[in-house]
């Protein structure tokens, strides 16, 4: 009897075994269970009173149970009514979506979407398709000037004064950029000429008083040199009395050193000029501090450090240094400022239109770029913007002046970073420590009026317009571009990339009609890869409709992109190319060609 039991106990195990290989449930052999895994789920979009399909492309897969897809669960907040995965909603709106599977072994997982269900409407109809017929430029008064003889060309074109010079004549004034008649008041002048060749060259800039009748000057600067990447060239001058002035550009020949001649203006090159700026400086003002902090020793007014998006990190002072340690990068997709580093201001106010001014020395251990804010500790009122560009162990001194935009009982002063590539982010961290703080009121009555002769071609008309903002614009430390059209394409070249994407700006100005959704399509390519962000936002406020990304490449590609709700009143909107990070800083010369850009209008019913 005790045989034929074993016999009958050994034949239940075999039968237990070919069971669990039918089921193909054999236990792994680690004795643990797998949890399931659902793919392919992602945000959707789909009209109202249309059907939409949840588990299109999604599955869901087990390493003991196999394939799960038809055990998948889905619910909607607002509720939906599923039905084999699908469901018809009437009503426009958001709606969120929950995946759910649970295996044999009772382990669940989930997965999420977002169900963007519009209203009804009509047949797409083109509300604009952009006119990229070429324009002509503006000179702004400026003129070329080539003596008789000499191999050189000057003329706008590609959205600059370019001078093409094949031999650079006999003296620095056989080829010239002339501005007539520039009127002076008793003040101080700065001239800042943005240019670059593609040889390195020599040149001058005058200022020629034109109100006597022997040639003489206000003064000159002599022997700049035009290097490969566009800066600025500047020349400082003080008018007595009111006057006037002809500004005097020199690009022939010059030899700085007689005694070495091969130091020279070179031949066969071509020198390009973006803009020219124009300060006139009236009054004076003198710095009186209220507020200095040496971070002897810790204090309320600090080092504070605030993280978000799954950056983390810490501030502490004392010592005669605040000192922010990030200790991680956001790295889950979260905003590209996710880090704020504030310093406080004694608790000093701030009065709205009153001129301040606030000064620090700081290092970091690796680069960092963000922006320098004055503002309030929960962002809702900002004073001023700026901008922040830090070379890893460069001691740099901040030295920022602004006109304050609103009134802040309680500011401080924000460095807000993060980093620009959250996929790149794992690993990266930074040491910000910051030195000597001080801040104050600047009294008198000094006056700074700025003028800009660029020779980009931008768009003005009624329907719809664009341009291009360059940080430099400003007085930011970088972003110089310009833009044209030409053989019915639309030209954006940045000669000077800035480091964060409001340094290099195209932005294009219309109007959406109400109750419509719209469809952005652009055709476009660069002349090496490089990447912006694109935005469709209400003009006057930060509340984008659209807000993506776009990989410009050599190759021409046609880029499409949706709204996905519509609008109460007819609106004034600007899309913009916000270009700008520390890739595009050290590219060099970048122009993007857009050969078209349509938009097309879909009404609700």
């Amino acid at each position: 009897m005790k045989e034929l039991n074993r016999w009958i106990a050994a034949l239940l195990c075999l039968a237990m075994v070919l069971v669990l290989a039918a089921c193909d449930q054999t236990p792994a052999s680690n004795g643990e269970n797998t949890a399931p895994e659902i793919t392919g789920v992602q945000d959707s979009s789909v009209e109202a009173g249309s059907e939409f399909d949840a588990l299109a492309g999604v599955t869901a897969t087990d390493a003991e149970d196999g394939d799960l897809t038809g055990k998948i669960t889905i619910t909607s907040m607002p509720s939906l009514d599923f039905k084999n995965g699908k469901a018809t909603p009437e009503s426009a709106g958001s709606y969120e979506l929950t995946y759910s599977v649970t295996d044999a072994a009772g382990e669940t997982a989930e997965a999420y979407a977002t169900l963007t269900v519009t209203r009804q409407t009509g047949e797409s109809t083109v509300l604009y398709q952009m006119d990229f017929a070429t324009a002509q430029p503006d000179g702004h008064g400026w003129e070329a000037n080539v003596a008789e003889g000499v191999s050189a060309t000057g003329e706008l074109k590609d959205g600059a004064y370019v001078f093409e010079i094949t031999d650079p004549g006999a003296g620095d004034g056989d080829i010239q950029l002339k501005k007539a008649g520039v009127a002076l008041k008793t003040a101080d002048y700065v001239v800042k000429i943005w240019a670059k060749s593609t040889k390195e060259t020599y040149c001058h800039i005058l200022a020629r008083d034109e109100s006597v009748e022997d040639w003489a000057t206000f003064g000159g600067a002599y022997n700049m040199k035009i290097g490969e990447a566009v800066a600025p060239l500047e020349l400082r001058f003080t008018a007595p009395a009111e006057g006037s002035a002809e500004l005097i550009l020199n690009l022939g020949k010059i030899t700085p050193n007689p005694d070495n001649p091969d130091d020279t203006t070179p031949t066969d090159f071509t020198v390009t000029i973006d803009k020219i700026e124009i300060f006139e400086i009236t009054g004076s003002q003198t710095e009186v501090p209220v507020y200095t902090n040496d971070f002897s020793a810790a204090s309320i007014d600090g080092a504070v450090l605030s993280a978000g998006d799954g950056a983390t990190g810490s501030g502490k002072d004392g010592d005669g240094q605040a000192v922010f340690q990030i200790d991680t990068f956001n790295t889950d997709g979260g905003g590209v400022w996710s880090v704020k580093a504030d310093l406080g201001l004694g608790g000093n106010a701030i009065e709205e239109g009153s001129k301040y001014y606030y000064k620090f020395t700081v290092v970091a251990e690796n680069d960092q770029t963000g922006e320098l804010l004055v503002e309030n500790a929960d962002a809702s009122l900002r004073a001023n913007f700026n901008a922040l560009s830090l070379k890893a162990g460069e001691e740099t001194t901040i030295y920022n002046t602004f006109t304050a935009e609103k009134s802040i009982d309680v500011p401080v002063i924000r460095m807000q970073i993060g980093c620009p590539d959250p996929s790149a982010a794992a690993g990266m961290s930074n040491t910000i420590t910051v030195t000597n703080l001080e801040f104050g009121k600047l009294e008198g009555d000094l006056e700074t009026v700025k003028t800009i002769d660029s020779f980009s071609v931008p768009r003005t008309a009624d329907d719809y317009s664009w341009g291009t903002y360059n940080g430099t614009d400003e007085d930011n430390e970088l972003g110089v571009g310009t833009i044209w059209t030409q053989d019915g394409s639309l030209f954006y070249r940045i000669d000077q990339g800035g480091t964060v994407d409001w340094h290099n700006k195209l932005y294009m100005n219309l109007n959406l009609p109400a109750d419509s959704y719209f469809t952005v399509e652009i055709t476009a390519k660069a002349s090496q890869p490089v990447s912006c962000g694109f935005f469709l936002n209400p003009a006057g406020s930060w509340d984008p409709r659209v807000s993506e990304s776009i990989d410009f490449t050599t190759e021409e590609q046609t880029f499409t992109f949706e709204t996905t709700d519509t609008l109460i009143l007819e609106m004034p909107f600007e899309m913009l190319f916000q270009f700008g990070s520390a890739d595009l800083a050290g590219m060099g010369e970048v122009t993007i060609e857009i050969t078209s850009i349509t938009i097309y209008q879909r009404s609700v019913m």
